[in-house]
């Protein structure tokens, strides 16, 4: 880990901890324990916004491609969101592994890059959508300075996100890939002079490619979209079960208010590992709007910390014996030279 993610992740921990102590370990812990074995319900659930990101993917898969379908774009995510949960390696960790998960089962790597891609940008962009619901929601509880503040603090967010994201979509209509690796060949080049980028440069540019013939299917991305954004309303859903088990029932609105808003907030801290302490501290804030106590604000993010547990340890257990078998299978395809 570089030190400024050692930097960040040391910044989460402290705030997360101090966040914790301030509301007493006790008391939270009880209020978790109120739930019980319900995590594992918890963690149950979110397979159904899984499957329906997976098939986010999938939509974007050509007719032409045999060698991978829904089941392989299920594990792919479910591999990926779990390195996005757990491991230290920013939110451009999972795709990169999303990427080469599909290569492995047999999809060209070109391709396999420009899906993912383009499924991650508007996964991206049904979020943005789904973040101003939250605020319109934000909008008709009791309006106040704080929830002004608050209003306008998330509405900042939002938009720095969404001007990242429009930049990083011209980017990709710009030749992303090819110009990335010709500055980063350059750079090298005055390093180790005797080294080829050529070949490598060639692959990103055919990257490029793909994407822009990918985005001229339009049927395919809007449909991409359209699941993504299903993803998140039905994401909901473990907000509304989480509460339900912790003992403070909410409906369906302040849990999609929750939701919404909570995932904002943390998508804006993906510097942070996690986002450790920013999506504590988010869901201490908007508990407030809802009539949740603080306690009840912090079992809620644990109980998501929990669901990224149950199923993120297994994800990140099995990318290990895919990679380890994909070597093997590699490694006897190459014959030994005496």
């Amino acid at each position: 880990m570089s030190r400024a993610g050692t930097f960040l992740l040391s910044v989460g921990v402290v705030l997360f901890v101090a966040l914790l102590g301030w509301q007493g370990f006790g008391t939270v812990a009880a209020t978790l324990a109120a739930a019980g074995w319900g995590l594992v319900a918890v963690a149950a659930f979110h397979l159904l916004p899984l499957v329906i990101d997976a098939g986010a993917i999938s939509v974007l898969f050509s007719r032409n491609e045999r060698s991978v379908n829904l089941s392989d774009a299920l594990l792919a995510r479910w591999s990926g969101e779990s390195v996005n949960s757990l491991m230290p390696a920013g939110q451009i960790g999972g795709p990169m592994l999303m990427v080469r998960y599909l290569a492995q089962r047999g999809m060209r790597a070109r391709d396999a890059a420009a899906v993912i891609t383009i499924s991650t940008t508007m996964q991206t962009v049904a979020q943005l959508i789904f973040a101003l619901i939250g605020v319109a929601l934000l909008t008709g509880y009791a309006v106040g300075g704080s929830t002004s503040t608050l209003t306008i603090a998330v509405l900042v967010v939002i938009g720095v996100i969404g001007a990242m994201i429009y930049g990083f979509y011209l980017a990709q209509r710009r030749g992303l890939f090819g110009r990335a690796m010709r500055f980063a060949s350059g750079i090298a080049a005055k390093f180790s002079a005797k080294r080829d980028w050529s070949s490598l440069v060639t692959r990103a540019e055919a990257v490029d490619a793909a994407v822009h013939d990918l985005y001229r299917e339009r049927g395919k991305v809007a449909a991409s979209f359209g699941l993504s954004f299903v993803g998140w309303l039905v994401g909901t859903g473990e907000v509304w079960l989480a509460l339900n088990l912790l003992g403070h029932p909410v409906g369906w609105t302040e849990a999609l208010l929750l939701e919404s808003l909570g995932q904002a907030i943390r998508g804006a801290a993906f510097a942070i590992p996690g986002s450790l302490g920013v999506q504590e501290g988010g869901y201490l804030l908007l508990a407030k709007l809802v009539g949740l106590p603080p306690e009840t604000a912090l079992a809620l993010s644990l109980t998501k910390r929990a669901r990224e547990l149950l199923l993120g340890v297994p994800g990140i257990v099995y990318l290990h014996f895919v990679e380890k078998g994909w070597q093997r299978r590699r490694l006897a395809r190459v014959p030994d030279i005496d």
